[in-house]
Parts: structure tokens; C-alpha cells; sequence
């Protein structure tokens, strides 16, 4: 389980409002790309539709940025945008981020970087983020997944906070000013631009190693993920003392693997199973009810062993989530077949290897209009909606600028 729960008590870390730190930090594009290539791969970078978001920086709005989340290095890329408009930042993230050292720390909240608390209800983010757009500071960036997916083709559930805050945003802003609140969804895409063959050899051959088997080189690459993701699942279900009926399906296979780590602890905590609520939706409520008297070191050694556990085992089930029906034998990139790789490696060794040759393509959609009420009819927020099928209309076509992996290495 990599290191994204902090054991101490929650502080959180209001935004600095003076901008001259950030405008100077941006004024420095090699310190700020020579980050991201050495941290991230990233090398290059393309921006598309910027003059949209330009538009509503012009007119005064308060405004949201949306994005998808792909990767770790999507807060950093989204610096482009705001060097290609002269425009400063605010960003919602992770309060571990803020544990990862004082100069980290600091660095993050020149660049406009306020925390969040994901594992409970922190009214203090929420408050800072809402008084954001209400002033129109700056824009505000919130990533709606709530978590990297390594999935840049397709999104995971959208959590409906993002909504909430711009709606109250709006609500309050009109009462103020008359101003408008404006979504603007932005897609982030990755393509790869290295040898996949050999990056992907060496990975898979690593990790066939660590299940003790010789390389399997000689297999098309789509068999040999989908061998290699078939046996870290079957592994899983071993553990578990999961029965796996002869016909199911891999999908099938995973919802039973959720559900069975789910469970006992949505019984326990929940008063009820949720199979219906999504899996991210399900893992953030339980995470707000075991997590906290953990971080205020309130519990005996037992207690705490045993919700350390039930962490590890939600986190288990956000992992298996993170994998799409299909993905790479539907679609067969490059850029999915490398995702493929590193999320494989990352969930063995908690840490996926630096390949580099990553372009980084930043399109900003059209706005959206945040209205001050919201249909209760509707079965999901309608202003989420409209932000997910913005990401998925821009997704599907910057899917089709993929490099396609040979057919002969299918």
C-alpha cells in the first residue's frame, strides 16, 4: 500500500493569497519542466482551446478547472495553462502531499496548493475553495476523479464534491456580485513516444520474475498482460479464499473481489452493504469512519492493527477498480499498454519506474455554466454530467492520436 494515509492528526493548510510567488517560480520554464521530465517523463508539451479559458479569465468569472486524472504529474501540467494565460492557480490536493518534507510543503503552496482532507468531511477546503469562486481569485483546480487512475482513456466515477462547491460558489456569487460561477472541464492526455516493446519487456519480465516464472517473452504482448493481470487477480483470490466459477468473467471476477473486501466492512461501518453506490463513493465513506481515531492515535495496538487492515483491504479494492474491462485487447495502444505496465508494476512494488518520452496534451473545454440549483430529480448531479461527458467527447478523439501497437506484437 503506498504512503497516502498520514497517522497524525489533520491540519489543514490554508492557500497563500499573494500570487508573486508563483508568478516567479513560472518565470523559471526550465526549473519547471526539467521537474517534470526528471519526476514525471514528461517532455514535451501541447495546449489546445486555451483561449476558451482565457475568455472567462477576461470576463471576471469565477471559474473551476475540471480535469481528468491520469497521472501524478497532472497538477504540475496543469502549470502550462496558467503560464500560457499569465494567470496564477489555486489547487485543492491530498493532504499527504503536504507531508512529504517542509521544502515540498512550501514549494506546493507557492504554486497556489491548499489541502484536502479525502479521508472526511473537511468544511475548512471546502469553504477555502467556495470563497475562491465567490472573490473570482484565480481559477480553481479540483480533480473530480479524487484519485490517478493510470486509465487516460477512460474515466473513473466523478465524485460530486466538485459540484457542490461550485454550485454554492455560484449561489453566493450571484447574491454578491450578480457574477456567474463557470466549469471548465480539461482534458489531460499522455501519449508515449518510446520503444513499448522494450519498455514493456523489461517491466513484464520483472514482474514474471517475482511470480517465479521465466520471461514470457515470446508471447504477442496483449496475452502477456492479459496473462500476467489474470494471475495477480487469481493470487488475490487465493488469499482470500475466493471461489471463482469456471464461466466468470475477469469483470465478474473483480466486482466479486470488491465485494468480498467491501463487505464486512461497509456492515460493520455502514450499517449495510452499498454495491450500488460505486466503488470510489464506497471506499471514501468507509475511509472517513476507520481512518480518523487511527490519525489521532486514540486506539490500542490491537484496534489499530486491525483498522490498518481494513484500510489496506480498501485500498486492495480501489486498485482493482482502477483496471477496465478490456482495456488494452479492445483498444490496443501504445500509451494503454504502457499505463498497463506501470499500474501492474505499481500495485506489485508500490512504485512504477520513470520510462520518459511522455507528451503531455492539455485541452480545455468548452465552459459550463454553473446554475445556482440543482435538479433533485436527476439520479447524478447534472453540472457532473455535463463535466464527464465533456471529458469523454474531448477523451474519445485525442484517443484516436494514439499510436496503435503492431499487429505483429499483438
Amino acid at each position: 500500500m503506498q504512503d497516502v494515509f498520514v497517522e497524525k492528526p489533520y491540519q489543514f493548510m490554508p492557500r497563500i493569497k499573494s500570487s508573486w510567488q508563483q508568478r516567479l517560480l513560472l518565470k523559471w520554464p526550465g526549473l519547471f519542466e526539467r521537474t517534470l521530465r526528471k519526476r514525471e517523463g514528461v517532455i514535451d508539451h501541447e495546449l489546445r482551446n486555451v483561449d476558451r479559458l482565457q475568455a472567462s479569465i477576461d470576463a471576471g468569472h469565477g471559474i473551476i478547472l475540471t480535469p481528468n486524472h491520469p497521472r501524478t504529474a497532472d497538477p504540475m501540467a496543469m502549470y502550462h495553462l496558467s503560464r500560457a494565460t499569465r494567470t496564477p492557480l489555486y489547487t485543492m490536493a491530498s493532504w499527504h502531499l503536504f507531508n512529504q518534507g517542509w521544502l515540498s510543503r512550501r514549494i506546493m503552496r507557492w504554486m497556489g496548493a491548499f489541502s484536502v482532507n479525502r479521508e472526511g468531511l473537511d468544511r475548512q477546503a471546502i469553504d477555502e475553495a467556495i470563497e475562491i469562486l465567490v472573490n473570482a481569485e484565480r481559477p480553481l483546480v479540483v480533480f473530480a476523479e479524487g484519485t490517478t487512475s493510470r486509465t487516460n482513456d477512460q474515466l473513473m466515477a466523478l465524485m460530486e464534491g466538485p459540484a457542490f462547491i461550485a454550485r454554492t460558489a455560484a449561489k453566493r456569487r450571484a447574491k454578491k456580485t450578480g457574477g456567474k460561477v463557470i466549469a471548465h472541464p480539461v482534458t489531460i492526455k499522455y501519449f508515449y513516444d518510446g520503444d513499448i516493446l522494450q519498455t514493456a519487456d523489461t517491466v513484464l519480465s520483472d514482474i514474471e520474475q517475482r511470480l517465479t516464472w521465466q520471461p514470457q517473452s515470446e508471447l504477442p504482448l496483449v496475452e502477456r498482460l492479459s496473462k500476467i493481470g489474470d494471475a495477480l487477480l487469481r493470487l488475490k483470490e487465493l488469499q482470500y479464499e475466493i471461489d471463482v466459477p469456471a464461466d466468470a468473467t475477469i469483470r465478474q471476477r473483480q466486482t466479486n473481489l470488491v465485494n468480498h473486501l467491501l463487505f464486512p466492512l461497509e456492515r460493520e461501518w455502514l450499517s449495510g452493504e452499498r454495491p450500488d453506490d460505486g466503488v470510489a463513493v464506497r471506499i471514501k465513506n468507509l475511509r472517513s469512519q476507520i481512518f480518523p481515531e487511527i490519525s489521532r492515535a486514540e486506539l490500542s495496538c490491537e484496534e489499530n492493527n486491525r483498522r490498518w487492515q481494513q484500510m489496506q483491504d480498501s485500498y486492495l479494492a480501489q486498485q482493482i477498480d482502477c483496471y477496465p474491462d478490456q482495456y488494452v485487447a479492445q483498444y490496443p495502444t501504445v500509451d494503454r499498454v504502457l499505463e498497463t505496465c506501470e499500474k501492474f508494476e505499481e500495485d506489485v512494488t508500490d512504485q512504477a519506474r520513470i520510462h520518459g518520452q511522455l507528451k503531455v496534451v492539455l485541452d480545455v473545454c468548452e465552459p459550463i455554466e454553473v446554475e445556482t440549483k440543482r435538479d433533485k430529480t436527476a439520479t447524478e448531479d447534472p453540472l457532473i454530467t455535463q463535466i464527464r461527458q465533456s471529458l469523454e467527447t474531448v477523451l474519445d478523439k485525442l484517443r484516436t492520436e494514439s499510436r496503435m501497437l503492431d499487429e505483429k506484437a499483438q
